[in-house]
């Protein structure tokens, strides 16, 4: 048996042992747990009120944290947004996912979408529709074009709404949003900085309606929301409570949509983000479904590096890691991770327990009692959850294969952080290696004074790594 058939063998045994474990611990309650899964899109490590942000507002995430859990050593699985997504969906780290980059079919303008997820794929989806879960995915969605093969309609979920294209999501007064597998137009919107209907808004809503028709069968509500990814906009209302607070320096360029006041827009967004997080509990309350719901929040990678726009500097967005989106260094893929559940999840509490997207999948199984898929490359961390002390299992280390921005590979093995940039032009030269204990910001590389962790982390970086399996993929950009 070679090391991944072991790998995949005892990892099927643990979950099974997790299962019976988890069924114990949910006894409170004769229905399955509903499950919501909300993601931010460029949300930075330190822009939320729980995680040291001093200028935004974020009451109602913060208040996931003091009645949950918020982790101090989460990752996204990859630095930019569809991969990230990928890594989240299938349970696969990026050395084995299908999708190592942000790939576009079609023209650029044409808002067709990403490289499809294969047929068959084992989605979260999937997996939880077999346990009787209504599921339903509301925001951006990037990994497949409608009627594609990586559809969500084909992929498990019930119901979607929202962009299906991650670059139609780059206006947020946009003249349709796609429903299911058709489009539902926009009133009053002209993809211009301002508009009738605020897309968010209404992605906000249909999530709403899905929690209330499920409100009597478990659900999945996946909520990947477009906020505060660029362009910079907002509802006048809530631009208010932060226009005029600080200096501005107005954004004439073109890489997105210009704005008079981008410090306001910015924080802004965030918070009516915020708002509906808060509106979603405000609902779940009302439907007593409160106690036996579980919801997560992160976010899918780091702060843009775009500074006109989002100024990271002002914002402390990342506080003191290095790197922003794009990146393997940790501000790109380091991000908050809060998870709240009434009852056995302790209130105020703590983890440094490192882990990623891509352990989410059989985390969220262990949760609803389902069989984890085999060949995942993920952990569940419910025993974290639940501080079950001694029960946590611990892989070696977690991967990162990044196709975009010249290459990049990294490895997280205990408190080692091994890193490759431009893989493509010199894929080899050696690993920088940091110690993240004593040095968070990526500052000093280490590897001379330790060559035997440097030499398995760059064993690491070849054992972890299958090449992808469509060959244009390798080199960054896909077309059809």
């Amino acid at each position: 048996m070679n090391r991944r058939d072991f790998l995949k063998a005892s990892g099927a045994a643990v979950a099974t042992l997790a299962l019976r474990s988890t069924a114990g611990a949910g006894q409170r309650s004769n229905k399955k747990p509903n499950i919501i899964f909300i993601m931010a899109d460029d949300l930075g490590y330190k822009e939320l009120g729980c995680y040291g942000q001093k200028k935004i507002k974020t009451p109602n995430v913060d208040q996931l944290a003091a009645e949950g859990m918020r982790f101090t050593d989460y990752y996204t699985g990859s630095a930019v947004c569809a991969p990230a997504r990928c890594n989240l969906m299938t349970g696969m780290h990026g050395g084995h996912a299908y999708v190592r980059n942000n790939s576009e079919v079609g023209g650029w303008d044409s808002f067709r979408g990403q490289l499809p997820l294969p047929a068959g794929t084992v989605t979260i989806a999937r997996v939880l529709k077999k346990r009787g879960y209504a599921t339903g995915a509301f925001g951006k969605w990037g990994l497949g074009e409608v009627g594609s093969t990586g559809d969500p309609l084909n992929q498990g979920f019930d119901r979607f709404f929202g962009y299906n294209c991650q670059r139609h999501a780059h206006n947020l007064f946009p003249n349709y949003l796609v429903s299911d597998r058709g489009k539902v137009t926009l009133e009053g919107n002209t993809r211009g900085l301002t508009g009738q209907t605020y897309g968010p808004q209404a992605i906000a809503d249909e999530l709403l309606k899905f929690i209330r028709e499920n409100k009597d069968r478990p659900f999945f509500a996946y909520y990947p929301t477009v906020i505060p990814h660029l362009a910079l906009q907002v509802p006048e209302e809530d631009l208010k409570q932060y226009k005029g607070k600080w200096p501005e320096t107005p954004y004439k360029g073109k890489s997105y949509l210009p704005h008079p006041t981008p410090r306001a827009c910015y924080a802004a967004m965030i918070s009516f983000l915020d708002r509906q997080v808060g509106r979603v509990m405000k609902l779940l309350k009302e439907l007593s479904l409160d106690d036996n719901t579980v919801v997560f929040f992160t976010s899918d990678n780091g702060t843009t590096y775009l500074k006109g726009q989002v100024d990271y500097e002002f914002f402390d967005s990342v506080g003191p890691l290095r790197g922003l989106k794009g990146s393997l260094y940790e501000g790109g893929i380091r991000v908050p991770m809060v998870v709240r559940w009434p009852g056995r999840i302790r209130p105020g509490s703590k983890s440094a327990h490192a882990a990623a997207h891509y352990d989410i999948l059989a985390t969220v199984a262990e949760i609803a009692g389902a069989d984890t898929p085999d060949d995942g490359d993920g952990t569940s961390f419910v025993p974290t959850l639940l501080s079950r002390r001694g029960t946590q299992k611990r892989p070696e280390y977690l991967f990162w294969d990044f196709t975009g921005y010249g290459g990049q590979l990294a490895v997280r093995m205990g408190k080692w952080k091994g890193i490759k940039q431009n893989v493509r032009k010199n894929p080899d030269a050696p690993a920088e290696l940091y110690d993240l204990e004593n040095d968070i910001s990526e500052s000093s590389n280490v590897a001379a004074d330790h060559p035997a962790v440097a030499a398995r982390i760059e064993q690491i970086m070849l054992e972890a790594r299958t090449r992808p399996v469509n060959k244009k993929f390798e080199f960054g950009r896909y077309s059809d």
